[in-house]
């Protein structure tokens, strides 16, 4: 049976801002699961490739310093020493930061392969049509 979160969509909240702050730090290949009903330990896993040990402890670190900022405190991390998987657990979501290597190894996505993905990034505003292109196509 799967758990609640602690408010409505506060994990869901968190899996997507992790997801952009992994982007904004220059993570590549991010990918979002939505564990509910697939998986009794976790509601969202975040997954992410860093380029380099600094970049994903820095990574790690500012995903911590958010989930204090909004009041979900990271119940644990491991991995920190090498930087080759830093887990980050904050209980209904998981962010696991990998480099290439342990990505492609520990291959979660085809562990979790039912798990629906999330969509995490930021639309973009639509463009109003521009006056002048539409007298060119007129």
């Amino acid at each position: 049976m799967p758990r609640k979160a602690r408010k409505k969509d506060s994990a869901r909240e968190l899996a997507i801002a992790a997801a952009r702050i992994a982007q904004h730090d220059n993570c590549e290949d991010i990918v979002v699961l939505d564990l509910r009903g697939v998986s009794p330990v976790t509601d969202y896993f975040v997954i992410a490739t860093g380029t380099s040990d600094r970049q994903i402890r820095g990574v790690g670190d500012d995903i911590g310093k958010h989930g204090r900022e909004i009041g979900q405190k990271c119940l644990r991390k491991a991995g920190e020493d090498t930087a080759e998987w830093l887990l980050l657990d904050f209980f209904d979501v998981v962010v696991h930061l990998f480099d290439e290597d342990h990505r492609r190894y520990y291959d979660l996505e085809l562990l979790w392969g039912e798990a629906p993905k999330v969509r995490w990034k930021a639309r973009a505003p639509r463009k109003k049509p521009d006056a002048a292109a539409e007298e060119v196509s007129e």
